[in-house]
């Protein structure tokens, strides 16, 4: 099977955000008036993001997954998409379930795939995502305020404890690592909390590297520092009731591969966060608020310092 063949089989589909169709050298999108285009990239490389031995199905659903993060990040609405693809070859038996999984969150996302490319070499998958905006409504990394308070949605640290089970440094039972496992390798973008956080956050980013990793994103271009209640935050963990609570701690402020999302909104939106909350069915917990001084700091149930550093994870590190 050549390279035309295979993107006819498994990625042409019918087009309808892009003006010229599928065949020419690029996509023409076009915004809706009063809208920005929000644009991003991802890259997932075998053995750096991923397992050999991940299904298929839920790395096509992850591929596209972390880039729609991206778009919840900004508050944007999903328009379309290209995908980069090398591989060793054209296998039948992985292109097929990989392409289901991930049409499948782009249909649920009305996500257009508008091109892209496809080559011989490592495994390696490349996704650029497009989504629109209202013009001067996006959520930034630079708008937190003293005062603030700081959310997380859903749960956080479960990839992580996945993958020390993979790693072999771990053993917990089927029933919760199954759940953690899930959770590392099909997340669930926030695509709908986002667009329901704009004009109520006044910063956000995914959590992709580790939550306080991240959140020192928006410290430093907000110019501001933090507190993080560490009991709140490791009510986060979903599938953590077999671990102690310092790996416990550790996972969730540090684990990374969450994608969900952290976000700093004042005290007087808490009503307004929590109908966002429930309009995207995404729950959302307080953990700790923004602060004049630069730092972050952690402190305990009674409000006591801690003195710990967590390393969030880093691509060259």
């Amino acid at each position: 099977m050549g390279e035309f063949d295979l993107i006819d089989r498994y990625f042409k589909r019918p087009v309808r955000r892009n003006a010229m169709g599928i065949g020419d050298d690029c996509a023409l999108l076009a915004p809706a008036a009063g809208m920005q285009l929000a644009v991003s990239s991802d890259m997932l490389v075998e053995g750096r993001h991923f397992l050999s031995t991940v299904d298929p199905a839920r790395l096509g659903h992850k591929a596209l997954a972390v880039n729609l993060s991206d778009l919840a990040a900004c508050g944007a609405r999903p328009l379309a998409f290209t995908l980069a693809l090398s591989m060793q070859q054209a296998d039948e038996a992985w292109l097929e379930p990989f392409s289901r999984g991930l049409l499948a969150l782009a249909d649920a996302h009305e996500c257009e795939l508008v091109g892209g490319d496809t080559t011989k070499g490592p495994l390696n998958i490349c996704i650029t995502v497009f989504g629109e905006v209202p013009t001067g409504m996006s959520l930034l990394r630079s708008g937190a305020r003293a005062g603030d308070d700081i959310y997380v949605s859903g749960a956080v640290g479960d990839a992580r404890l996945a993958l020390e089970v993979f790693r072999g440094t771990l053993s917990i039972p089927g029933e919760a690592f199954e759940a953690a496992r899930a959770r590392m390798e099909q997340p669930t973008p926030r695509v709908a909390l986002g667009q329901a956080l704009r004009g109520i956050a006044t910063a956000a980013i995914d959590v992709s590297d580790g939550l306080l990793g991240d959140l020192s994103h928006i410290l430093r271009q907000s110019r501001v520092g933090a507190v993080i209640e560490t009991s709140a935050a490791m009510q986060l963990m979903a599938a953590g009731a077999h671990l102690d609570d310092d790996r416990r701690l550790e996972y969730t402020l540090a684990g990374g591969d969450d994608y969900e999302l952290v976000f700093c909104a004042p005290p007087a939106m808490r009503a307004a966060v929590e109908a966002a909350s429930r309009s995207a069915a995404t729950p959302v917990t307080r953990i700790g608020r923004v602060e004049h001084e630069r730092g972050l700091r952690l402190v305990d149930a009674r409000g006591e310092p801690m003195l710990r550093h967590y390393a969030s994870f880093d691509h060259f590190a």
